[in-house]
């Protein structure tokens, strides 16, 4: 079960997740993670092939959807353990970001209210391979060639550009991301 939001983002109601995903899309409470080593590169993950909905495409460090009445922060960290096997070293809020975005291959659409967190990784992931095909951690540069080959997920942009300046400012970066 997810949480049903409105427009700013207070909770209306719940809904099973695949339904909350089925065309037209209902918006809900969703959390979106961004996790650096300490030369400044991202945390990118590859959705395993056995997945439901955006299988075998990169993606952030970590995504997904709050309990109900969990706090997206800690849904962040909790997923992020769950999916990766690492617990961020540090990890900080960075907004909010409201977008629909259909996936054509599946059919399924993430409207979503997103919590946006970054942070600092320094132990090694060891990822559930249930949940995640494969890992790498990329500068901005190696990212620009990846998503020159490579599927991203249908959120991918918009949550990066959202988070972009916590980004900049965690990883000392002026600009790049």
């Amino acid at each position: 079960m997810l949480e049903l939001v409105d427009e700013r983002g207070v909770t209306i109601g719940t809904a099973e997740k695949l339904s909350a995903h089925m065309a037209p899309g209902r918006l809900h409470r969703a959390f979106s993670v961004f996790l650096f080593d300490d030369k400044g590169r991202m945390l990118l993950q590859r959705r395993a092939l056995g997945k439901y909905h955006s299988p075998g495409v990169w993606s952030n460090t970590c995504c997904g959807h709050p309990y109900p009445g969990e706090r997206p922060f800690v849904a962040a960290a909790r997923r992020t353990a769950e999916e990766l096997g690492v617990a961020p070293a540090s990890m900080r809020e960075a907004g909010t970001v409201r977008y629909n975005h259909p996936d054509p291959a599946s059919g399924l659409v993430e409207q979503e209210y997103n919590h946006l967190f970054v942070g600092l990784v320094r132990d090694t992931p060891h990822p559930d391979p249930d949940e995640i095909g494969e890992t790498v951690f990329a500068g901005p540069e190696e990212l620009a060639r990846m998503r020159e080959t490579g599927t991203f997920s249908a959120w991918f942009q918009t949550v990066l550009d959202a988070a972009a300046p916590t980004i900049r400012e965690v990883t000392g970066t002026a600009a790049g991301w």
